[in-house]
């Protein structure tokens, strides 16, 4: 099985090649990546625990599902994608916005992506895929900003970057809000 490719880009999200993700993630490699954020009709965000056999960060939270874009695909038909490889169900998506991160490992890997932010809304339990994720939990935006400050050290390095990029822009979205 070939390893997966990343799309590398310059800071306008321009394709500028592609990479095996670890010789990315070891040379800290500007790529494209995605972070979805799937909320109930409550305003509760799903979070989930990564699998114990993650290459870095298992049992970790973060948000409801992240990965990289395949080359050719659009960002919403992969944040689909990634949402039922990982906890088994689809839902419309919205991006959001895009901004660039950069956080180092401990493995001597580093996560340096410009990350598009989609939202979604579903209001049943996942079918999640024990290979990728331990567990999952809804829980207010609030009580997961509360808990990162207190307790970082159960979150995933990237998930604290992005939930602290995305809050105020999450937490006002109309997405959150169905229409009456």
């Amino acid at each position: 099985m070939l390893e997966e490719q990343v799309i590398l880009v310059d800071t306008d999200d321009r394709q500028i090649g592609l990479m095996p993700k670890m010789e990315a993630h070891e040379k800290a490699l500007l790529h494209r990546a995605f972070s979805v954020f799937i909320f109930n009709d409550k305003g509760e965000l799903m979070l989930q625990q990564r699998a114990v056999d993650k290459y870095h960060s298992p049992l970790l939270w973060t948000n409801t599902c992240c990965s990289h874009q395949r080359e050719g695909e659009t960002n919403i038909v992969a944040g689909k994608r990634r949402l039922q490889e990982e906890m088994g169900f689809s839902c419309e998506l919205e991006e959001v916005f895009w901004f660039v991160y950069k956080a180092p490992f401990d493995n001597g890997l580093t996560e340096h992506e410009l990350d598009h932010v989609m939202v979604g809304r579903y209001n049943k339990n996942p079918k999640i895929n024990k290979e990728e994720v331990a567990a999952f939990k809804w829980m207010p935006l609030v009580a997961v900003k509360k808990d990162i400050e207190n307790r970082p050290e159960l979150y995933t390095e990237w998930f604290k970057i992005i939930f602290k990029e995305s809050y105020d822009k999450i937490s006002n979205y109309k997405f959150l809000y169905p229409t009456i």
